[in-house]
């Protein structure tokens, strides 16, 4: 993994996440084109809000994603943004969707990835002196 720090005036940052989104009720509609579509949009996305998709996969039902992003962004807006500008490109492509309105399910799983080990940072923690 990339030691890319984020440095800016008053910040030092280097936040990753492992982002999974799942379509609507884990329904298997994604096709290579439609995972193409979705990775483009991502990267788009990331590239206006300032933040980095620094990999991506998929299959039928559902998408990865790591992404490196900013403080000042909540993980909140990244998925509303990448959810909600994927689903409409999708939809004027004519793809296959599971459902009338939606692409993806309402829910996501995100996990906080990179950096030492929560042991690591605890022994750190405990042999630091007062």
């Amino acid at each position: 993994m990339s030691s890319h720090l984020r440095k800016r005036r008053h910040s030092v940052t280097d936040l990753k996440i492992h982002l999974v989104c799942v379509t609507k009720y884990c329904r298997p509609v994604l096709s290579a084109e439609g995972l193409e579509l979705i990775e483009k949009s991502f990267r788009e996305v990331a590239k206006k809000m300032d933040f980095q998709i620094l990999e991506f996969n998929g299959e039928e039902d559902h998408v990865h994603a790591l992404i490196e992003y900013p403080p000042k962004l909540s993980l909140s807006q990244i998925v509303n943004a990448l959810k909600g500008v994927s689903s409409r490109r999708y939809g004027k492509a004519a793809l296959p969707k599971p459902h009338e309105e939606s692409l993806w399910s309402p829910s996501y799983f995100a996990a906080s990835v990179g950096g030492a080990p929560l042991e690591v940072l605890k022994e750190y923690m405990r042999n630091q002196k007062s």
